[in-house]
């Protein structure tokens, strides 16, 4: 039996699963293999490095310096979280990601992107931590319009969320059979076409097969939706997820709104800590 986690993106709602797993790590609850999308990703490395509340800690430092993210870095580097900083500077410098720690961590991580030249997921299994490693995390989170494209090994990648938002069926297919999913959005969500198509039809006008999957996300997001409410009704897997909407939007730069959603995901760790424990049994 091969025990595995999924994490869903959703930009700053992903505090929420930041304290779970927090809990998860406190209790000493380790997944076989970590698949994250999004901010799933960006979150969700800090399992394999087992750093719990550096999510929230570093979001939360950073969370009014232009340097982090805002709109002058939107404007001068076509990044809304800026790539250098954000993503090297902060690891490196100012709350140290712990490279030794990921490295002989035997669970596997893997981070989920879109290839924006075909529209279709690209799942990047990261076992060592290389500046393409931290650059690889990026793109798996890095937002259309909010975000340049980042190329790697040859790919043009942007956020693993508008190609597979929920890889359960992915995971499944890799020989997981016991998998914990943990979602941001509350029992009963469906996610409706984006309103932004205009605009992604412009911004990604040089990539047809992008804004073909940013129009129909909302159809796969769904169905997605449906296979894990299936998979749970036949005891595959043990979802996890808000008990009502994560009070944050996409962006936040209000460290105070960050620590609620964090808590919340705390406590909801903390009420589903035992169920996790006897499932991965």
């Amino acid at each position: 039996m091969r025990r595995g986690l999924i994490l869903e993106g959703g930009a700053m709602r992903g505090l929420f699963t930041a304290g779970i797993i927090d809990v998860m790590m406190e209790h000493d609850v380790w997944p076989d293999g970590l698949i994250g999308v999004s901010a799933g990703a960006a979150f969700g490395c800090n399992m394999k490095s087992r750093q719990p509340g550096r999510a929230i800690r570093y979001n939360k430092r950073f969370a009014h310096d232009p340097r982090y993210s805002g709109l002058r870095s939107l404007l001068t580097t076509g990044n809304y979280f800026n790539a250098e900083f954000g993503y090297h500077i902060v690891p490196r410098q100012y709350d140290v990601f712990d490279d030794r720690a990921f490295e002989d961590n035997p669970m596997r991580f893997v981070c989920v992107c879109t290839d924006v030249e075909t529209g279709q997921p690209v799942y990047k299994q990261l076992d060592r931590c290389t500046e393409d490693t931290y650059d690889w995390i990026r793109a798996s989170a890095s937002m259309p319009l909010c975000s340049k494209v980042v190329e790697l090994e040859g790919l043009k990648l942007l956020d693993g969320g508008v190609s597979d938002s929920i890889p359960l069926e992915w995971a499944e297919r890799q020989g997981y059979s016991r998998n914990v999913v943990i979602l941001t959005q509350p029992l009963g969500y469906r996610k409706q076409r984006t309103r932004l198509m205009p605009l992604m039809r412009i911004g990604l006008r040089k990539y047809p097969r992008m804004v073909e999957a940013m129009d129909q996300r909302f159809q796969m997001y769904n169905y997605e939706l449906d296979y894990v409410a299936e998979a749970e009704r036949l005891g595959r897997c043990l979802v996890i997820r808000p008990a009502q909407k994560i009070p944050i939007g996409h962006i936040s730069h209000n460290p105070e709104q960050m620590e609620r959603v964090y808590k919340m995901g705390r406590a909801t760790g903390e009420e589903y800590i035992d169920r996790i424990i006897a499932f991965y049994e």
